[in-house]
């Protein structure tokens, strides 16, 4: 067995943004939000810091962190972020399209 270690990786290395969001994504849902919290928004500043540009990502990231402090009962941090998600959608998206409706 051969494992792949990520720690000691820079932060744009592929194999440790992966198990960043594959951690983040297990932890959440496994009930475990307080856990997952820093790393969604370790996830989302990367997102932000490096590929700035792939804006999917990051509202995929953004959504993620919405739903993590919703759970936490950060429900004004949450509406706020999911304000800013829709509004970036219906700008690229238009508002008749289903990512923009969900």
């Amino acid at each position: 067995l051969q494992r792949t270690m990520y720690l000691g990786r820079p932060e744009t290395d592929t194999v440790r943004c992966n198990a960043m969001g594959v951690l983040g994504d297990a932890l959440f849902s496994n009930q475990r939000s307080a856990e997952a919290l820093p790393v969604l928004e370790a996830e989302l500043a990367l997102n932000l810091r490096y590929w700035s540009r792939n804006e999917e990502n990051i509202l995929s990231s953004q959504t993620n962190l919405s739903t993590c402090l919703g759970q936490l009962g950060r429900r004004d941090e949450a509406l706020v972020l999911i304000r800013g998600i829709h509004a970036r959608r219906v700008a690229t998206l238009g508002d008749s399209h289903a990512r923009t409706i969900q």
